[in-house]
């Protein structure tokens, strides 16, 4: 056995002792307040990101490159992972969380400048990317660095996964559709781990956003307005 799970099992160890009265109030059902569609990048701490402790709180859906996207038969809807808050625990905000330097919007970048060759598994979540990155991509700066191309493409794509929920008939227009970004690059301050808003629902001028909720005024802020 590797120690790897011999020291997550110590860990949780620690977790059952901390939260042994923490679940009295969810044993049966659950009413979070919000569900997060993360990358499930090891580096984007879903929950701890918000300083969460209660269970019942938070709905948290990863994937790579955050996507609410699903293809289906039907034609691509919006994900079961996501949708099934909204429809069954009266969930009323979605927030779409990207992060810097992320490996699947690279990937796609890559996809779309110079072509790759990824397995099948990754390639399919790579086309649900590729057609929002796209016009994206074409209208990058072109005295960017990489990862400057790539940090703006990552809020791109939050744009998208964002106008996607806005325009679907199953969420609900009461629903409170919020992009954000999670730096730990030093992106956009030099707080390492803070989460910075870039759209609500689809609306993504900074001034705007600033103006509409002051509340968070200083947490809004883009690298691209494009």
């Amino acid at each position: 056995m590797r120690q790897t799970l011999i020291e997550l099992l110590e860990s949780n160890s620690t977790h059952a002792d901390e939260f042994q009265s923490r679940f009295d109030d969810v044993q049966d059902s659950q009413r979070p307040n919000v569900v997060t569609v993360c990358c499930s990048d090891s580096r984007v701490l879903q929950d701890h990101m918000w300083g969460n402790d209660h269970p019942g709180r938070i709905f948290t859906c990863g994937n790579i490159g955050n996507r609410v996207v699903q293809r289906t038969d039907a034609g691509e809807v919006v994900s079961g992972d996501v949708l099934y808050p909204v429809a069954h625990t009266g969930t009323d905000t979605i927030i779409v969380v990207g992060h810097t330097g992320c490996g699947a919007v690279t990937a796609t970048y890559d996809e779309l400048t110079d072509g790759v060759s990824e397995p099948a598994g990754i390639e399919h979540c790579l086309s649900l990317l590729k057609p929002r990155l796209e016009s994206g991509v074409e209208s990058l700066p072109s005295n960017l660095a990489r990862a400057e191309a790539v940090n703006r493409l990552v809020e791109y794509n939050v744009d998208r996964q964002v106008e996607f929920l806005a325009d679907s008939d199953d969420v609900p227009a009461e629903v409170d559709a919020v992009g954000v970004v999670y730096d730990f690059q030093d992106a956009y301050s030099d707080r390492r781990g803070e989460v910075h808003v870039i759209n609500v629902n689809g609306e993504t001028a900074v001034e705007k956003l600033r103006e509409e909720h002051p509340r968070i005024a200083s947490r809004i802020g883009r690298l691209w307005e494009y």
